[in-house]
């Protein structure tokens, strides 16, 4: 086991309080922090040894990643996880499959539109399947609704130029309705938001972040003029408790907005954006890689493994994650994995070691394994997260 060095990204939308509080740093923090990234994605890489994990990886795969990962993945780590802390909402947003990221990919390199530009949407050739385990109650929007639903959500707003997309949810047509709110005339997109944020009362309130008409709101605040305000009311809106995950496959539309979390994805950050964003919006490749179906389970209960250790069942090969609690009842916890593994302690204090020796663990402090290390061993009273294949 060797101990990680973490980069946080510092989005606007992020908690100045939810990592500082996890790492033990004074609170607030001097600016916004959205995410810390523990992995090897060349964007923002862990540091093992004093040097990037990702280099590390690179220069010995079959050590550091295993026979069978290197040959299934390439001189790569697989996956990457997070933990996200959102004071506001994030973009509205959805993740190619291995084919459309691949062929996407393909055809910008082709086109030579720079990796580095603002309106790229394809900046790798992996897709990104992710899993998201609420922290704290974590309040979110995950794929379509059933679109009779969303038709009558639509309709209370009493906005006339939405009757088009009204009569396309009422006989359940997503793909024109979202076609018709996402291709909305620029020019006139700020007068029909003022009549929805003005109509917002007409919405019904709920217990999930004041239901639809809170929802509304808040959003409508925060992202004036965007389409992406009445998109969201076609999702799926949830608050999760702390330890529920949400399954987000290729082509579904969703938006995290408010709440801490762990995330564990496949190692990708293509993102195509359908609103609630200052960034750039590709109306036609989103179109193209969504599944215009409803999405009628979008949450994972946690599933026993062994006194102490749960996981959230996933059907990829990219990752696996697992939750170890340890308490004066449960002192110890044990896991066989496969490949390369991570760990990250979110709070207590806790020793993780394998075969090769072991490292002591703090809230915020995260360990590598290597393959060859054979079984996790867990001591102490804390709770961590394994990322692992």
């Amino acid at each position: 086991m060797r101990r990680l060095q973490n980069p946080i990204r510092p989005y606007a939308w992020g908690s100045r309080d939810i990592i500082a509080q996890v790492q033990g740093r004074p609170v607030p923090s001097d600016g916004p922090e959205a995410e810390l990234w523990i992995g090897a994605h060349p964007d923002s890489p862990s540091t093992i040894d004093g040097r990037s994990l990702a280099e590390a990886i690179a220069s010995a795969p079959g050590e550091l990643l295993g026979a069978d990962a290197h040959a299934r993945y390439g001189a790569r780590l697989p996956y990457l996880m997070k933990l996200l802390a959102a004071e506001r909402s994030l973009s509205l947003q959805a993740h190619p499959d291995a084919r459309q990221a691949a062929d996407g990919f393909a055809a910008e390199e082709r086109a030579g539109v720079p990796r580095t530009a603002a309106h790229r949407s394809y900046v790798d050739g992996n897709h990104k399947p992710e899993l998201l385990v609420a922290y704290t109650p974590f309040e979110a929007l995950c794929g379509f609704r059933d679109p009779a639903a969303s038709a009558e959500l639509v309709d209370a707003l009493a906005v006339p130029g939405l009757k088009r997309v009204v009569g396309a949810l009422a006989v359940g047509d997503l793909r024109e309705a979202v076609h018709a709110l996402l291709s909305w005339p620029a020019a006139d997109r700020p007068d029909l938001l003022e009549q929805i944020a003005a109509n917002a009362d007409k919405l019904p309130t709920g217990v999930v972040g004041g239901g639809p008409r809170g929802l509304v709101r808040r959003l409508a605040a925060d992202y004036p003029g965007d389409v992406g305000v009445v998109v969201s009311l076609l999702l799926n809106h949830l608050l999760l408790e702390p330890g529920q995950g949400i399954w987000m496959p290729a082509g579904n539309l969703h938006g995290y907005l408010r709440g801490a979390g762990i995330e564990i994805m496949a190692a990708s950050d293509n993102v195509l954006r359908g609103g609630l964003t200052p960034k750039h919006v590709n109306v036609p490749e989103l179109l193209r890689v969504l599944r215009f179906e409803p999405l009628h389970e979008p949450v994972r209960d946690p599933e026993p493994v062994t006194p102490g250790v749960v996981t959230w069942s996933v059907p990829v090969p990219d990752f696996r994650l697992h939750r170890v609690r340890l308490d004066h009842e449960v002192g110890e916890a044990r896991l066989v994995l496969d490949g390369p593994r991570t760990v990250f302690c979110v709070a207590g204090s806790m020793t993780v070691g394998d075969e090769s020796g072991s490292v002591p663990l703090r809230g915020g402090d995260a360990a590598y394994g290597l393959p060859a290390g054979g079984r996790l061993t867990f001591t102490g009273a804390g709770e961590a997260y394994t990322g692992s294949l």
